[in-house]
């Protein structure tokens, strides 16, 4: 069966994913870039948005793996649009005509619309389902493949509470945000069910992957 995960999902010190104040000029709050400027300086990012130049290393190495064996994404409301989204007919994420997915992506949302098709392979499906219902239609669309959880904060919550993700990295960022959403809250002994490595970067974050037991 094919694999759910979690791929970087950032968060400060204090366990932030995402600063206050969502807004269509603000994705992260008042983060702002903050909790991903690790990726941004990377090789692999750079050569994504056509630019010169990038750090190698870890930190290069996770952020290649953004597409590998991935067939859909799961993503909730707020990681496709500011609060009122679903309001704007014309609203179509904050990505542009060619979003980084290339894949089938479930948004989770209380206001479910017609899909929307995309170029280089992205539809984003909006659906009002619970986590395992969500991913029981994600993984059709897979097809084999695994099913990334995009976030935000919330999502990852939800589905790790629900017991449906089988890896998850998580790169913490040495910032303190102070408010926000949290990813860890509500999870006490998560930490039980997966093998857990830790890896430094000479760029300051920490790369914890959380992998599920097999026995």
């Amino acid at each position: 069966m094919s694999l759910v995960r979690v791929q970087f999902f950032s968060i400060s010190l204090d366990g932030f994913g995402t600063g206050d104040v969502q807004s269509r000029d603000a994705p992260f709050g008042h983060a702002g870039e903050r909790l991903h400027e690790w990726m941004f300086a990377t090789r692999s990012w750079r050569e994504r948005v056509g630019e010169p130049g990038g750090t190698g290393g870890i930190d290069d190495a996770f952020a290649r793996l953004h597409d590998v064996g991935i067939g859909a994404e799961i993503m909730g409301a707020n990681k496709f649009g500011p609060p009122g989204w679903h309001r704007d007919p014309e609203w179509k994420g904050w990505w542009g005509p060619n979003p980084p997915f290339h894949t089938p992506v479930f948004v989770l949302t209380h206001h479910p619309r017609p899909p929307i098709e995309l170029e280089g392979g992205t539809t984003f499906h909006f659906v009002e389902a619970s986590p395992a219902e969500a991913l029981e239609t994600a993984r059709e669309a897979a097809d084999g493949r695994d099913v990334r959880i995009g976030g935000g904060a919330t999502v990852i919550r939800d589905f790790l509470a629900a017991r449906l993700v089988d890896h998850l990295h998580v790169v913490v960022v040495p910032i303190l945000l102070g408010r926000g959403v949290r990813l860890w809250d509500g999870l006490e002994g998560l930490e039980r069910d997966y093998e857990v490595e830790a890896v430094s970067s000479p760029s300051g974050v920490t790369h914890l992957t959380f992998t599920r037991r097999t026995v």
